[in-house]
């Protein structure tokens, strides 16, 4: 086992400049390769796995995003608890550029993206009514204020496909539908972190107020690297908080996701697909 904690950095944090003992690890999966090496280290004595989920240099667009080698190699490396930075934009006044979100639920307005393991012979319906785990997120919120970034404990996340940001009338729908921040990446990684019976949750970044904000058009792509540069600062402190915050002698709440969750006749699944699916299903089958 090579780590307990996963972290994921999205737009703007590429990298984890307080893990020490480092070192980077290509991990292989069922699904091909993820979006870059893990960068192996300790952060405040606990052993802790990182990536890029662009890749170093920002390379992969959302879309393309390979969620499921993503996902699978931090179980693969031993993670239980999967801290997921993301950018977002803002569809309510008082989440404001700079501010952290921490969201409890998800709307999912991607279109075709694969957010399951298992497309092959084994059936799988998980309980997904409380996407994010509430100990990892009150960890998470902890470490916010104890850093002084001002945090907002709850609220929805819109994942949207991209790459092109909302119109006008999506933005105001999204609004209406009391959504309260926009991004294009956490909702596959956390329905996948279930499926592997991982705890998750999001730490969203505001980099702007979405296109509904009348202010939305002063708003320059110098400042949104700015701001990006801000919070992928603030993360670097925060992330080393929350691990701290993270629980030592308890499981995940959601280490048994898959125990009620396989409709499959076990007698029907071959070798092959026990092979596939060993490291998440094994102690069912």
């Amino acid at each position: 086992m090579d780590a307990e904690i996963g972290i994921i950095g999205g737009s703007g944090l590429y990298n984890m400049a307080a893990l020490e003992d480092r070192h980077e690890v290509n991990v292989e999966t069922p699904w091909g390769m993820p979006s870059d090496a893990y960068v192996l280290g300790t952060l405040g004595g606990r052993k802790v796995a990182f990536l890029a989920r662009h890749g170093r240099g920002h390379r992969i667009m959302p879309s393309n995003l390979n969620f499921r080698a993503n996902i699978y190699g931090l179980k693969k490396l031993g993670v239980k608890w999967v801290i997921s930075f993301s950018a977002v934009g803002s569809l309510k006044e008082e989440l404001a550029p700079l501010d952290f979100c921490i969201p409890d639920q998800f709307i999912d307005r991607t279109r075709g993206r694969v957010s399951s393991f298992f497309d092959d012979e084994i059936v799988v319906h998980i309980g997904f009514s409380h996407p994010i785990c509430s100990v990892l997120a009150d960890a998470a919120e902890k470490a916010c204020r104890t850093v002084g970034v001002k945090v907002h404990r709850g609220g929805t996340y819109l994942c949207m496909e991209g790459p092109a940001f909302s119109t006008l009338a999506e933005s105001n729908l999204y609004r209406s539908w009391c959504c309260d921040v926009i991004g294009m990446t956490n909702l596959q990684e956390a329905k996948l972190a279930r499926e592997a019976e991982m705890s998750y949750a999001t730490i969203a970044m505001v980099t702007d107020y979405d296109c509904w904000h009348p202010s939305h058009d002063a708003v320059t792509v110098d400042q949104v690297i700015e701001y990006l540069t801000k919070n992928s600062e603030h993360a670097q402190a925060v992330a080393v908080e929350a691990v701290k915050n993270v629980p030592r002698d308890m499981p995940s709440p959601f280490a048994s996701a898959l125990k009620h969750a396989i409709l499959t006749d076990r007698s029907k699944i071959s070798d092959a697909s026990r092979e596939k699916y060993g490291l998440l299903v094994e102690k069912y089958l």
